[in-house]
């Protein structure tokens, strides 16, 4: 698979792609409360499209949905899509964050995202940068600029597991006094700071809920979003459970997680529309979909940049 990014600067915000050489397996399973997306219901086990071209993810808000417009474009200008007769529809998901208020000049007389979703397929490879680039360059959580995230792992059977994320939390993804990640638990070698946990929470008191004390102000105004992908041969029902699966590395690596006001989902893919998968390695497919899941949300944050007119600071400034 390839992903692909595309960012503007000035406007601090962009997107990511992900497509292959041929159509996959997708399904997507939406927790927060404010999603905002693109051809989500018909990767649903009942319906009739099972296989799609490529996969969104975009800032923008509602604006960013018309990335996926741009890439259709340049799909159906390389063959692809579903073929009506002579037509060909490419078959194009996407998800979008809300980073309008990021401190950069959204005053646009021309939808930027189409081209940006353009560019982003056109760009697409194996290899590709993460942090604050492609959807993460305007992305923020609660204390901490956000950013793109990914991680991978090789299980025992030889199934390879991978994870996409843009990290724009209205939790943290951090806690103590040197910015250990909520996921340093799952840290591969030193991947994300080689912090640790935080020994600190033992001794922290966790049962006030007020509002008035959690993060974050305008409902509808963060979500996270991600893509999980296999090589395993899954349908779209093992899809959605292994969708639903991944929610859990979300919740151990941010908190809060899956509130109202965020528009958290993920996005599950198979590579592989052959063959079958045995209960047992489904669930530990499930398993290693959380791990790298929780990863790849602290690589993205460790790896963000800062930039001119940021509004919050980047990890590696406040921490690193």
């Amino acid at each position: 698979m390839y992903v692909g990014n595309a960012e503007n600067e000035t406007l601090k915000s962009g997107t990511t792609v992900l497509y292959a050489d041929k159509p996959f397996n997708a399904s997507v399973d939406v927790r927060g409360g404010a999603p905002g997306t693109r051809e989500t219901e018909l990767l649903s086990p009942d319906k009739l499209v099972s296989a799609i071209d490529a996969i969104v993810l975009s800032g923008g808000s509602a604006f960013g949905l018309d990335a996926a417009g741009g890439v259709m474009d340049e799909l159906r200008q390389q063959g692809r899509g579903f073929a009506v007769g002579d037509v060909r529809v490419p078959i194009v998901s996407a998800a979008i964050i809300f980073d309008l208020l990021n401190g950069g000049n959204k005053q646009w007389r021309t939808n930027p995202y189409p081209d940006l979703g353009r560019f982003a397929l056109q760009n697409s490879a194996v290899d590709f940068d993460l942090g604050s680039c492609g959807a993460g360059i305007g992305a923020t959580t609660a204390n901490l600029k956000g950013g793109l995230g990914s991680a991978s792992i090789i299980m025992p059977n030889g199934c390879t597991v991978g994870a996409l994320v843009v990290v724009n939390a209205r939790g943290s993804v951090v806690t103590g006094e040197r910015g250990q990640f909520w996921a340093a638990p799952f840290e591969v070698g030193n991947e994300f700071g080689g912090q640790g946990v935080c020994t600190e929470l033992a001794n922290t008191d966790h049962s006030n809920t007020d509002p008035a004390d959690l993060p974050g102000e305008s409902a509808g105004a963060n979500t996270t979003i991600a893509i999980v992908a296999t090589d395993a041969a899954l349908n779209t029902s093992q899809l959605k459970r292994l969708a639903t699966a991944s929610h859990d590395g979300l919740a151990r690596a941010i908190v809060p997680a899956h509130t109202l006001f965020d528009g958290d989902l993920v996005y599950t893919v198979s590579t592989e529309v052959k063959g079958s998968v045995d209960p047992a390695t489904e669930a530990a497919l499930g398993h290693a979909a959380s791990i790298c899941l929780s990863r790849a949300i602290a690589r993205g944050v460790f790896c963000a940049s800062a930039a001119a007119k940021d509004t919050l600071p980047c990890w590696q400034d406040k921490y690193g």
